[in-house]
């Protein structure tokens, strides 16, 4: 099979203390890497594998608005005017009731994490890889998002990012669906009540926020060419695809 020997990895560039953190799975769901670095480490990194399926959790193109001129022959409304601001994929996740937040039409004007992510891209296109789907082709790279990922995994809106459960309720998901991390629920064997009294929580035993989002890239990156019928694809190709890890998406979530 053609990806028997691929590394499939998941990039975030939201990562609060590096630039990025970034998660690698072998084709069995073992967990090769997990880290943080700047642009050259995780161009490094993905240089150094015979072949890497990519998934970034950042926008591949501007806003071209298109959303604004599909809604052009509407009556415009302030909520209108307002779905404007969103490409496609997003305007699609929102009208589902998963909040993401809108890409500028511009680079330039763009958040820093975004700049990065665009840079990535083009770092990586001149590498060889193609945008997903390609089929027969080794090294691929494609735009998911992180907290779409896991609600349309966990069927609604997960629980809040940084806090303690919605890290167990995100590591539980991955865990549950094969990935070979941590099993979170170790977290409540070792709780003890001395250990609760002194403040002694198995944090250790926990992802950080941004690794789990990472994680989640990377399972995405896995399937779409490992078991392609289990994705999906949602926006315009011209502004860029959103790959989620779901057959199908419900209308609301």
């Amino acid at each position: 099979m053609l990806f028997t020997d691929s590394v499939f990895v998941g990039v975030d560039p939201t990562s609060g203390h590096k630039s990025f953190t970034y998660a690698a799975l072998d084709k069995d769901l073992h967990l090769l890497a997990l880290a943080a670095g700047e642009m050259e480490d995780v161009i490094a990194f993905i240089e150094g594998q015979k072949s890497a399926v990519v998934a970034v959790n950042a926008p591949a193109g501007v806003n071209l608005g298109l959303v604004r001129e599909r809604l052009k022959k509407a009556l415009p409304t302030p909520h209108q005017i307002r779905s404007g601001e969103f490409r496609v994929a997003e305007f699609e996740l929102r009208e589902r009731g998963i909040s993401v937040s809108g890409t500028p039409a511009s680079a330039a004007i763009s958040p820093a994490w975004m700049q990065l992510g665009f840079e990535l891209y083009r770092k990586l296109e001149k590498l060889g890889f193609r945008k997903h789907p390609a089929e027969n082709e080794p090294c691929q790279i494609m735009e998911t998002h992180p907290h779409a990922c896991f609600c349309v995994m966990a069927g609604s809106i997960p629980l809040s990012k940084p806090s303690l459960e919605g890290k167990l309720q995100r590591q539980l998901i991955l865990y549950e669906h094969g990935l070979r991390i941590k099993d979170p629920m170790e977290f409540f064997e070792e709780i003890t009540r001395y250990k609760m009294t002194k403040g002694l929580w198995p944090i250790q035993l926990l992802y950080l926020p941004e690794q789990l989002d990472a994680l989640v890239a990377a399972y995405v990156a896995f399937l779409a060419v490992a078991k392609p019928w289990h994705v999906c694809s949602i926006g315009d190709q011209k502004e860029g695809l959103i790959v989620l890890p779901v057959k199908e998406l419900k209308e609301k979530y």
